[in-house]
């Protein structure tokens, strides 16, 4: 199985947080998280979610657009929101600032393109942080859930 890579670098939030330092298996303890991903390719909604599952957070569901996040962020209330800013022929970054209005969790940004890249359009979306998809694990989606809550 091509599992999502563990960060080994870290991923800064414009806040100046830096999320994924430390990366790797979440094994704090605490309350599952409940994560809904979205992403227009099913193989990384499928490894994404094996990862973040076996490091400790609880996945929710998964949606590949934006009216099918839409429709289980209304049923699911998942705690975070992994959205892809590009779904496909959709504008994840749209749908974040949808989500964001309707305080729909918290979202996060992911992206194979790199944060500094996106960061001017990320930012406006009311999305708490972005992860490359390279860093994706459970520590720097908690780690992003924990900053906005303080």
């Amino acid at each position: 199985m091509g599992e999502v890579g563990v960060a080994l670098a870290s991923v800064p939030c414009s806040a100046g947080f830096i999320a994924g330092a430390g990366a790797g298996d979440d094994s704090t303890g605490a309350v599952a998280l409940r994560c809904l991903i979205v992403d227009d390719n099913e193989q990384f909604l499928v490894s994404a979610s094996r990862l973040l599952e076996s490091q400790g957070l609880e996945i929710a569901g998964t949606a590949s657009s934006s009216a099918e996040a839409a429709e289980l962020v209304t049923r699911l209330r998942p705690d975070i929101v992994l959205v892809d800013v590009q779904l496909g022929e959709e504008d994840g970054l749209e749908l974040a600032r949808r989500l964001a209005g309707i305080s729909a969790g918290r979202v996060i940004m992911i992206s194979t393109h790199g944060e500094a890249e996106l960061a001017d359009l990320w930012e406006s979306t009311g999305a708490v942080g972005f992860l490359h998809k390279t860093a994706l694990n459970a520590r720097a989606v908690r780690a992003l859930a924990d900053h906005d809550s303080e």
